[in-house]
């Protein structure tokens, strides 16, 4: 049994931190982003290669600690993209809870595969995991000296690209992300809903509707809003003229609409302009209304 433990310590180690991973990535009130980078960078970059090495790779003698570090970094860097191709083209898509039950599935998957294969070998011949023995067989091939210099280069350049791989990921996780620019403008009808429209006036009364702005623009941006009926402007509160969003902002508003004069077919149009544009509006929207002097007329 000890020596079960033994030659299984790397898989249930690579096991655990995946399951650890899961843990605090998906479950709500634990996924600090600082969590989330120290977890999420081994399993994007390391554990699922050193699991797939594991299993194609089960003898003590098939490569040695560096060499079974260097693939796992190489092939956890090829998977990854090949994983996130595949769920591309599925009804998931690219997104994280997609991506992190698959890796997930992979490694567990190529943990038992390991596993297997290492109980089909002689006991002498399993790979077995030993912190120290690891440290110094690294420590060993990376201090002695290259037999040529080809050896030489290219062991720097493998630490090399190991460090900016584990880098440029830190930095992805860190950095912080901007999205797609752009601004929500919107209409609902009194009950909140994009429904039931007023559209039918008796000249003189009024009807109602919600009008709502969402800043994505990554900026506070100053908007202005104009509401136009047959290309005439009607009267705002200076409230709902000018409006001033931070990013991420939601701004809504009751507005309620007194057609000035009758008409059929008429365009009533909603216009937001911005900071940088003041004559051609950034958003528009509009409703086509009726307005009736009786109201056995509409």
């Amino acid at each position: 049994m000890a020596g079960n433990k033994r030659f299984l310590s790397d898989l249930m180690l690579v096991a655990g931190l995946v399951l650890l991973t899961d843990i605090f990535v998906l479950t709500p009130g634990l996924n600090g982003s600082f969590i989330r980078v120290v977890l999420g960078i081994p399993m994007v970059l390391f554990l699922p290669g050193y699991a797939l090495v594991a299993a194609l790779f089960p003898g003590k003698e098939d490569l040695d600690w560096i060499e079974r570090v260097a693939l796992s970094v190489g092939l956890s860097i090829a998977v990854v993209p090949m994983i996130g191709l595949g769920l591309n083209y599925t009804s998931w898509g690219i997104r994280l809870l997609p991506i992190i039950v698959s890796l997930s599935v992979f490694t567990l998957l190529m943990c038992g595969a390991a596993y297997y294969r290492r109980r089909k070998l002689p006991g002498e011949e399993v790979l077995a995991m030993s912190f120290r023995a690891v440290v110094f067989d690294l420590k060993d091939e990376i201090l002695k000296k290259p037999e040529t210099k080809v050896e030489k280069i290219l062991m720097v350049l493998m630490v090399l690209s190991i460090l900016a791989s584990v880098g440029t990921l830190a930095y992805a996780a860190v950095a912080p992300k901007e999205g797609e620019h752009f601004t929500e403008f919107y209409i609902l009808g009194p009950g909140g809903m994009a429904s039931n429209y007023p559209t039918e006036y008796v000249l003189g009364e009024n009807g109602t509707v919600i009008v709502g702005v969402v800043n994505h623009e990554y900026q506070t941006v100053n908007y202005a809003m104009d509401v136009r009926l047959e290309n005439g402007s009607l009267d705002l509160p200076k409230n709902m003229k000018y409006i001033n969003l931070a990013h991420n902002e939601t701004w809504e508003e009751t507005l309620k609409i007194t057609p000035p004069f009758e008409g059929t077919e008429m365009k009533l149009e909603f216009l937001l302009f911005n900071e940088s544009e003041k004559k051609v509006p950034h958003r528009e929207l509009h409703l086509w209304i009726n307005v009736s002097e009786k109201a056995d007329e509409v």
